[in-house]
């Protein structure tokens, strides 16, 4: 059983969400201020976050800055609907997916489920030739869940973590947005969807300190290159 953690004041949606949750199969805890809710998130005893923006004493993005600085764990941000610029600054922080209020409880889910899948590390101690990727000082081992250039950790997210082993795989070809959104953030590529745009950008910042494109290219009306 997935464990969530819910991180909103408003509490008569967050009993309504735990109960949709809880009926789904999922063990949920609710938090009602950023800083009881960042306190919580910090122990790691859940398996992800749902973080919404408006908090009181400590506000999302203040909440999931201080957590990504020691922790990995997976976080779906709550947006205001039609306020774009708060969903590109949590991807930019480290979201790994957002959803606009007023939301669909089964798109919650299905948010929720493809992100549990994504972070999910294997058992299996056993590497294989086809476990490894690396091309010149990066290297991906698939069921480690690592990433590190010049054998340093890359600190990356789980989402841009399966961004990286998709572009290394295909290492010197074209992969195609559409494709890179079905696969990594599992839905279909919208037109105004920003969140592709803003995992890639932070995978570039964490490739090369200059936020330099020279790893992962953009090919206009097409989709993003690794180089070789």
């Amino acid at each position: 059983m997935n464990r969530i953690l819910i991180i909103d004041d408003d509490e008569e949606l967050c009993e309504l969400v735990s109960e949709y949750l809880t009926v789904e199969g999922f063990e949920v805890e609710v938090v009602n201020d950023g800083e009881s809710g960042l306190e919580k998130a910090l122990r790691e005893e859940q398996d992800l976050v749902i973080l919404d923006v408006m908090l009181p004493k400590k506000n999302g993005f203040d909440v999931l800055r201080e957590l990504r600085q020691t922790s990995k764990i997976p976080v779906l941000m709550l947006t205001a609907r039609g306020e774009d610029t708060e969903r590109i600054v949590g991807l930019e922080i480290g979201a790994d997916d957002y959803l606009p209020k007023p939301f669909n409880p089964r798109e919650l889910v299905a948010r929720l489920r493809a992100i549990l899948r994504r972070s999910e590390t294997t058992d299996d101690s056993k590497q294989i030739e086809d476990d490894k990727l690396q091309v010149d000082d990066v290297e991906v081992k698939i069921s480690a869940r690592s990433a590190t250039k010049n054998g340093e950790d890359l600190g990356l997210t789980s989402v841009e973590f399966e961004l990286l082993a998709m572009l290394l795989k295909n290492a010197g070809t074209v992969v195609k947005k559409e494709d890179l959104s079905e696969q990594v953030l599992e839905r279909r590529l919208s037109p105004y969807d920003r969140s592709l745009d803003m995992h890639v950008s932070n995978l570039r910042k964490k490739l090369d300190a200059h936020g330099s494109e020279e790893r992962i290219k953009t090919v206009r009306s097409a989709g993003y290159i690794y180089t070789v």
